[in-house]
């Protein structure tokens, strides 16, 4: 068996991607360990506003088993959720193979610095494709799809079964997610890969595998 429904929510608006948006075509290298990463004001607002969108779910559609990457604005994510839906919380499971994808060398640098620092790579990028290329002493989303499979078969594969499970994590895992759950051969990643930005508050809703929701962000702005 497996959950009945997986719902899985990117993490608010972090100060890394505030920085990013803020520096625009300037080259940026944001200093701060990315699993220290906190969410801005407007992270707080998405997460609290995918609070209320739980408290708003009759009782048989409520998460029953969260799952959460173990970075700090993902936390925080679910921390501000939770205390805004106002429910018992379920049980969480903090999981190392939810984090986001490792970026290694590129870490912190917005594509004008990357430009600037690892062209050759960022060459070596553009003939791997996004799927399979691995920044220097980083992940590509090859390998972030394998820690998936892995999660969903040995987490998930028993504590889970027929029960609805969140899960807080990143655009990287919410792309992974679509890949794995989806049951396509990585040839056909191209087409997830065009599903992209995931966006910052939105959820992604599975049921019994099938994908009904993807990266919606209605309760954002009702």
């Amino acid at each position: 068996m497996r959950p009945s429904v997986i719902m899985a929510v990117r993490h608010g608006e972090s100060e890394a991607n505030l920085a990013h948006r803020l520096a625009g075509d300037r080259p940026l290298v944001y200093e701060r360990g990315d699993d220290e990463v906190t969410v801005t004001e407007l992270g707080r607002a998405q997460a609290a506003a995918f609070g209320r969108l739980l408290a708003a779910l009759p009782q048989d559609e409520a998460p029953e088993l969260v799952c959460c990457s173990p970075y700090r604005r993902a936390r925080d994510t679910w921390r501000i959720a939770q205390e805004t839906w106002g429910a018992e919380p379920p049980p969480v499971i903090v999981d190392d193979r939810l984090r986001d994808q490792e970026q290694g060398a590129f870490a912190g640098r917005n594509l004008a610095a990357l430009r600037e620092r690892f062209p050759d790579e960022l060459a070596r990028r553009e003939a791997a494709g996004a799927y399979a290329f691995r920044p220097p002493g980083g992940e590509s989303l090859a390998d972030v799809t394998v820690r998936l499979r892995a999660f969903l078969a040995d987490d998930l594969g028993g504590r889970a079964d027929g029960r609805r499970v969140l899960i807080v994590a990143h655009d990287s895992v919410v792309l992974g997610l679509r890949h794995v759950l989806g049951g396509r051969p990585d040839t056909e990643l191209s087409a997830v890969l065009a599903c992209a930005p995931v966006l910052n508050g939105s959820v992604s809703v599975w049921r019994a595998g099938e994908l009904v929701r993807f990266n919606d962000v209605a309760h954002l702005t009702s």
